[in-house]
Order: structure tokens, then C-alpha cells, then sequence
């Protein structure tokens, strides 16, 4: 049994339009102590995650305090909307016609199916590298949706609405080889720790 913990990063600075230098605010850095509490007795083997900043900064507190380098995996990035970035003015209209229509996307962005197809095949690498192992991937919102919808397909639009202000998030998911058995989806803001 493989088993990954996907971390969806904490609050990050939106003035900072960047995609891959926007850095997490003070709550969203204070927010990381909360995957370090929750991931404190996982039996973790492994720490990767996107490039992206706001997803290292996420699981770096978990990572220094037990040892652990974090690998860097660069198709665990983030669905690029266009060449601005991943900002979007008009992000609930702009995501819901995403969902709609998977193969959507700007002229020189990336449709969900790319960015579904992308993270997928990032994840059946680590899945054969890092068999029978417990995984912590630092990760993002709309990458992580595509990859619950790619197992649960009733994942949908809505429900990523539901999580999209929901900084950290985490998804369990379990494998057999590369067959997903479980998934779990955990808010961390509502959960009550060991003290």
C-alpha cells in the first residue's frame, strides 16, 4: 500500500501576480505548522512537491523539523490560465467554463485535461519510484482537483468551489500499485489535535 499525502498550499500573497515566486502571507506561514502537526506521525518517507513557492513553503516547516529534503517535481505545477499567469479577474466564470469543458483554455494557457493528464503522469512515476511508501506532495488547488476527478469522476466544479478557500487542504489518497483504493479529504482548520 502507497500512500500520498497531497498538501494544497496555504494562503498566498495575491498581490504578487507571479505564478511561480508568489510567496505564502504571515497566515498562510503561520497555517504551516498545521501540516506539520497533522503530518508528525505519518511515517513519511518522502517530501516533494511543485516548484512553485507557496507549495515548497507549505511543507518546508514539516520537512526541516523531521529531516527531510524536498524534491522538486516540476509537472506537480499549477495549471498556467495564460501567459499573465494564473491570475484571473474573472476566475469563477473562467473556472466553471474549465470544468465544463476540461479541453477549455485560453489561447496559450492550459486546459484541465493538460494539466489532469500532466499531474497524472508526474504521480504514476512516484508511484513506481516511491511504492509502499508514505508521500507528502506539496501541491495546488486546481492541479490537485484534476487529480481527485481523474479517480472520482463526480468530483466536479462545485466541489472545487468548495475547496478553493480552503488553504491548506489535504487529500489522502491510497494505492495499490497504481490503483487508487481511498480517498480522504481533510480540512485542517477543523480538526482537533492531539495536545
Amino acid at each position: 500500500m502507497t500512500k500520498v499525502y497531497f498538501i494544497r498550499h496555504a494562503e498566498s500573497d495575491i498581490t504578487i501576480r507571479d505564478p511561480m515566486t508568489r510567496p505564502l502571507t504571515e497566515k498562510g506561514l503561520a497555517d504551516c505548522s498545521l501540516v506539520t502537526e497533522f503530518l508528525y506521525d505519518k511515517s513519511i518517507n518522502v517530501v516533494l512537491s511543485s516548484p512553485f513557492q507557496r507549495a515548497v513553503d507549505t511543507v518546508t516547516d514539516f520537512a526541516v523539523k523531521n529531516g527531510f529534503g524536498i524534491e522538486l517535481i516540476n509537472d506537480f505545477r499549477e495549471r498556467k490560465s495564460d501567459s499573465k499567469g494564473n491570475w484571473r479577474d474573472d476566475f469563477v466564470d473562467f473556472m466553471k467554463r474549465q470544468w465544463t469543458d476540461f479541453n477549455y483554455s485560453l489561447t496559450d494557457g492550459e486546459c484541465l485535461k493538460e494539466v489532469q493528464k500532466r499531474n497524472i503522469n508526474a504521480l504514476n512515476d512516484v508511484l513506481t519510484r516511491y511504492k509502499n511508501q508514505n508521500i507528502v506532495i506539496g501541491t495546488h488547488g486546481t492541479a490537485l482537483s484534476t487529480i481527485v476527478n481523474y479517480y472520482d469522476n463526480t468530483y466536479g466544479f462545485k466541489d472545487f468551489m468548495a475547496m478553493v478557500d480552503i488553504m491548506p487542504w489535504v487529500v489522502i489518497m491510497e494505492f495499490v500499485g497504481n490503483d487508487c483504493v481511498k480517498i480522504e479529504k481533510i480540512n485542517l482548520f477543523e480538526r482537533v489535535y492531539h495536545e
